[in-house]
């Protein structure tokens, strides 16, 4: 068993997919924070995290891991700091249908650095399935190990359970050797791909 404890957040740009990874994978209701959007966002979705979501999971047996969903708007970037206080791990969701989704991810990770530095980091590439010809995992993995990052990386449709479970799972198995899962040092693109996410644990 794995300590408890942990907290893991989710950030990455508005429409990413966080308020719904957070939902798929909480074991409880989920605290959210949801108002109507009034500014541009509201061309992407009629409401918006102005604080944060929260959920609880399990993950099937480990003790209680607490999942926060971080706002993406700038301008409530004062809760990034909030949130990541005393956190475990770092979940950046990228929009792979947005027009520059690798420099939005970037963003995250220089923004959150100081915390990536001191916890660990894993990506998930969203809305894939709506944008075939945005960047490939390979894309990705150029840019964030070209700034000396190396995480677990790959597709996930937010609105799955199983997906959501699986990126937290490899984050969480860079965490700790406590989390005991079989060993598996590579993937291809194709293992990672959107939508049939291989069974990596």
């Amino acid at each position: 068993m794995m300590m408890g404890n942990l907290k893991i957040v989710f950030a990455g740009p508005t429409g990413a997919g966080k308020t719904t990874a957070v939902t798929a994978v909480s074991d409880v209701p989920v605290v959210t924070t949801d108002e109507t959007a009034t500014d541009m966002t509201q061309a992407l979705k009629p409401k918006t995290t102005v604080a944060l979501d929260f959920g609880i999971t399990t993950l099937g047996g480990f003790e209680p891991i607490h999942i926060y969903g971080a706002p993406g708007q700038e301008r409530f970037s004062f809760m990034w700091d909030i949130l990541t206080e005393g956190g475990s791990g770092l979940i950046v969701l990228a929009d792979n249908s947005r027009s520059n989704p690798i420099k939005d991810l970037l963003f995250y990770l220089d923004t959150f650095k100081h915390y990536i530095t001191d916890t660990k980091l894993a990506i998930g590439i969203t809305r894939s399935d709506i944008s075939p010809n945005g960047p490939s995992i390979a894309d990705y993995r150029k840019a964030i190990t070209n700034i000396g990052f190396a995480p677990p990386i790959m597709y996930v449709d937010a609105r799955s359970k199983q997906d959501v479970t699986l990126l937290v799972k490899a984050l969480m198995s860079s965490m700790s050797p406590l989390i005991h899962t079989p060993q598996q040092t590579s993937y291809s693109d194709n293992e990672l791909a959107f939508p049939a996410v291989s069974q990596m644990f």
